[in-house]
Parts: structure tokens; sequence; C-alpha cells
């Protein structure tokens, strides 16, 4: 059968337009500049839109014209866009773009994707993005939106963006050219996600063949008690200051947690913004490590606790501001950022060590009430848990020592929550911010929620919101009632 692309567009265009529009499309909105449209579209390549669409106002507010983008040096650059998405080498790009454009076209943005294809810092997407939008003539622009949605619905059968590309140009309809990205990026950001897509809520979900995809499940169970359990999130932030640019408070407010446990805080309270002093709703309680810009933990609660321990009454583990633990009424809550073993496992005897100290607090606790721990354990814990294995027995996270804790934890009875309630591959909440590899998948699964084995009945649902950015973790959630 094929694909009613004629029907689908349009319906789809009705639907994403009360959607987020992707912020190219939202400057293009504002100003038909081909300049500023060129410079906002290079300052976009992974990175978040309303990071671009910040970042973009201030530049804009110095260099209008090419001729003031000219007159900021590399320094005033990386300031002004920071923290775009490899924001040194796109601030090389911005410097060397005037030049390229005087020399080679008179000052002015260029009309067609191979002329444009020669300036600093753009490539395919950028070219016919800038060609659309900003020239409004026939160009299809393909990120891995475009391209993934394409072969979910067998239109194209392809392996790559430029693949997916030549066969539209050769299959779509011209008339479709321009809009086709704008409707994919927002369709793929709001419904349907590359992990876990909203199948359920989708307005062409009778039409989709879903080619390769595992919808978001519907649990029953969840749907039941979801409003009788609570809502635990657990987040490595990675440095708090930097998440507060990325959104943090967005994401606080869309998870609307009842507890929220933050790993890598990297601040002390005498640095913290007057928004992180006191938010709205929440007890906040901060464990900072005594080294400055360094680890450090933190929880945000709706609910009072009865009584708060900062730290395992260690010295040595406790300086870094590791271990936060809450009591409830019915379980205690333990936030952890465990210690990373370092190449060539040079601190793994330290966190052997942080390791025991942790299990005994656990076993301690879990004699009186249910216990929750949660965090950064730095450890994944089984093969299916990075993406590959065979290259990183050796090295810190994958270590035989390391994963035997967590071996030992297991057979103890204590739950990972996670595999619970998913057992398949390449799920993953932390990726380097190098070699794209979150763009492609190539990561591990070190942060968790473990449970006590008493208390596995009482976890409803486990996730990971590997569609959050901000960090170069994900954040990780159960429903626990």
């Amino acid at each position: 059968m094929t694909f009613p692309l004629d029907e689908i567009l349009p319906l789809l265009e009705h639907e994403v337009s009360g959607y987020q529009v992707p912020v190219v499309d939202l400057i293009a909105t504002q100003t038909h500049d081909p300049f500023k449209i060129l410079v906002a579209t290079i300052l976009s390549a992974r990175t978040k839109d309303e990071v671009t669409a910040t970042a973009s106002r201030r530049l804009f507010a110095r260099a209008e014209t090419v001729d003031e983008l000219s007159r900021l040096s590399f320094e005033e650059l990386e300031k002004l866009i920071y923290p775009v998405g490899f924001f040194r080498n796109k601030a090389k790009f911005l410097t060397e773009l005037p030049a390229a454009l005087n020399q080679r076209f008179a000052g002015v943005v260029p009309q067609d994707v191979d002329s444009l294809l020669t300036l600093p810092g753009v490539g395919r997407k950028t070219a016919n993005l800038v060609v659309a939008v900003a020239f409004n003539k026939p160009a299809i622009c393909v990120d891995t939106h475009v391209h993934r949605i394409m072969n979910i619905w067998g239109y194209v059968q392809t392996a790559t963006p430029l693949q997916t590309e030549m066969a539209l140009r050769q299959k779509l309809p011209e008339q479709f050219w321009i809009g086709i990205n704008a409707i994919l990026v927002a369709f793929g950001q709001g419904t349907c996600k590359p992990v876990r897509p909203h199948c359920d809520r989708c307005v062409i979900a009778t039409w989709c063949p879903k080619i390769g995809v595992t919808p978001r499940g519907i649990n029953e169970k969840v749907a039941r008690h979801v409003s009788a359990g609570k809502k635990l999130v657990s987040w490595n932030v990675n440095g708090l200051r930097a998440a507060l640019k990325n959104g943090f408070f967005k994401v606080l407010r869309d998870f609307d947690a009842d507890i929220v446990a933050l790993q890598e805080i990297k601040i002390q309270p005498d640095q913290l913004p007057d928004t992180l002093r006191s938010v709205e709703g929440y007890h906040v309680f901060w464990n900072p490590a005594k080294k400055k810009g360094y680890a450090g933990t933190a929880v945000l609660t709706k609910i009072a606790p009865l009584q708060v321990w900062y730290g395992l009454d260690s010295p040595r583990f406790d300086e870094e501001g590791r271990v936060l633990t809450l009591e409830f009424a019915d379980f205690y809550f333990i936030n952890i950022y465990s210690p990373n073993a370092q190449p060539e496992l040079k601190r793994l005897a330290f966190k052997q060590d942080f390791n025991r100290t942790l299990r005994e607090h656990m076993d301690s606790l879990s004699q009186n009430k249910s216990v929750v721990l949660c965090g950064d354990l730095n450890v994944a814990h089984k093969e299916i848990d990075l993406a590959n294995p065979k290259a990183n027995v050796k090295n810190p996270g994958f270590s035989e020592q390391e994963r035997a804790w967590m071996d030992e934890i297991t057979a103890a009875g204590y739950i990972d929550t996670f595999r619970k309630f998913d057992v398949s591959p390449a799920r993953y909440t932390w990726w380097s911010y190098r070699f794209n590899a979150r763009a492609k998948n190539i990561g591990w699964r070190i942060d968790y929620f473990i449970v006590d084995s008493a208390s596995v009945d009482r976890v409803i649902d486990a996730v990971i919101h590997d569609d959050v950015t901000g960090s170069d973790h994900c954040p990780v959630s159960v429903i626990f009632r």
C-alpha cells in the first residue's frame, strides 16, 4: 500500500500548528534577512531551539549585518553564542563567514545550495534550510527527524539523511519541499519521538505502518495507580549553573515530580542564584562538595522529610557531597553520586570502599522501612547497558570489579527498577559530549532507581527520559506508591 502523503501532510501541518515552532522558522517570521537566517541556522546545529533563540538574540543585538559581524573577535563571539553546541567551532565559522561572503559573493548570502556549501559551517541541511526558509525556493532540508519519520512511513528506504534527501528529490511532490522540514521537526519533537513515540495520541496512527518503531506502551497498571503514586526523578545535571541556562526550570515544571534528586551540582550554597535559594512548592536540601565546582548532591521535595542525613558519616566520602538521605513516613530516599573509578582505575579502591559503606547504609535502613536509592552510580551493570561493551571491559564504569558490586546488591535482593519494566537494548542515560555520541545513541546506562526486595511491588513504572537534554545525562524516574 502506498503511503498517502497528500492526505497526511496537511493533517500534520494542522496538528503541529500548536506545537513549538522550530527556531529557524520562528526567526524567519521575525525577519526576512537571509544573513540572519543563515547565522541562526549555523547556530542551531545540535542545539536546543530555546538555546539557539537566546544566543541569536544576543548576537544580533551586536551584529545585524555582515560588516558588523566582521568587527567581532573570536573571543567576543564565543561569549555571545555560548552555550550553543560546539560553540567554539561555531565562533570560528562566524569569524570566517564575513570574509567568505565578501570575497565570493560581494557580501550577499547566495541563493543556491552549491554556493552555500562553500561557506564555513554550512552543510547540506543548513544550505537547504536557508534556500527554503530565507528565499522560499524549492529545497529539501533533511535532518534526523525527516530521515527517521520518512523511513517509519516506508515512504523511503534509506540509511542516511543524504540518501533520504536524494530519494525525496526524486519522489516528493515539489509542493511539499519547503514545508516538510518544519512540519516533521515539530512532529518529531512533540509526538513521533526517537524513543517511545506517542503512537497512542498520534493523529495519523491509523495510516502509519510504524516500520521499526517500538511505540510507547500504555501501562494500564500505571494508569490506574499513578494518582496514588509519587513521581520520583533523578538527574545528574553536570553543573547546576549550566543546567539553569539549558532549561532546568522548564524540565522541573514539566515533570511536576514529588521528589527530584540531583547529582554533580558543582555549586556551593553561597554561589546559588536567587532562583534556587527558594524553589516554589519544594523543600530544598543541598549537600555540596568541599571542593568548589566539583561533585555534590541536592534534593527538591514537595513532601517535608522527617529527617535528613548528609553523607555516610565518613569524612573521606562526605567532603565530596556524594550522599543525601531523607526519611519519610514509609520509606527512605537515598540520593547518591558514586565516585568515578578514573582512567586506569586509579580511584577504584576509593570507589570500592564507598560502595561497601553505602551497602551497609542501605542494609541498615531497609530493616526499618522501604529504601529507594537513586542517582548516578557510574557503572553500567551488564553488556546490554552500554553501546560498546567489548571495547570497555577494563575501563572505568565497566570494569569487572565495579560490575561485581552491582551483582552483589542484586543478588542480595535489591531491584534495578528500570529492568523490571524494560529489557530492551540501546536504552542509555549518559552520552559523551564527543563524537556526536548522543545523536548516534552511543551511550551508557549508569543512572538508576534501586529498591529493596520487599518494596518492589510499590514501583509501578520506571522510565528513562532520553528526550530531555540540558546535561550529558538524561533524567530517570519511577512512580512509587
